[in-house]
């Protein structure tokens, strides 16, 4: 009888060794990105400024948010299982960059997501394009021009709106906010009349 258990708890460990290597040839190296070469050059410069906080122009208490938002980062870059997805739960489509996630080289595309959508596993969601005129969270006016938001990838983002302001909000912070003219992405001048009147095509989960 012991002999059996033996054998049989030699099987599963076999079994999960056979199983392991595919799951986790399947898990993102975003330590391997350039996104975390640059958030830890961020950081360490950071730290710098932290000990001369004099010569840098900036407060004390901005040093800190700094610091703890690329410590975020680079903790989701180290932890993250899954590519980066965008969830939308604003209750009306929400434009958002994509590309295929092993094919690091292929340019970030626009894409429509319909509400109540994720997009797929498979794909990286770099980011979300706001459109002009759009209300945000902690900003006093609407967007006077468009924007696109990159997030961090292996970033889990969840757009909705705050359900008594009405503010579009976003679980996380965007690592970087482009203007027109400061990226390769695309950042038309659409409204989100144009975005909702359009067809949602992002790839997205089943």
């Amino acid at each position: 009888m012991k002999l059996f258990k033996v054998v049989l708890v030699a099987l599963v460990l076999l079994v999960n060794l056979v199983i392991a290597p595919a799951s986790w040839a399947d898990r993102p190296k975003l330590t391997n990105t350039p996104e975390y070469t640059e958030v830890t050059q961020a950081i360490n410069s950071l730290l710098q400024v932290k000990s001369a906080p004099n010569r840098s122009g900036l407060a004390p208490d901005e040093i800190e948010q700094q610091l703890g938002e690329l410590k975020l980062q680079k903790y989701i870059l180290e932890t993250a299982t899954e590519w980066a997805q965008c969830r939308n739960n604003t209750g009306k489509t929400l434009a958002v960059y994509a590309h295929k996630a092993k094919k690091a080289a292929q340019p970030s595309t626009l894409y429509y997501l319909g509400s109540g959508k994720i997009t797929d596993d498979d794909w990286n969601c770099d980011g979300v394009y706001l459109p002009s005129g759009a209300l945000i969270a902690n900003r006093d006016q609407p967007l006077a021009e468009p924007l696109a938001l990159k997030v961090t990838p292996g970033t889990q983002l969840i757009a909705k709106n705050d359900p008594e302001t009405g503010l579009l909000e976003f679980n996380v912070n965007p690592a970087q906010v482009f203007r027109a003219g400061e990226t390769n992405w695309s950042i038309p001048n659409l409204s989100q009349a144009n975005i909702d009147a359009k067809v949602p095509n992002a790839p997205i989960e089943d």
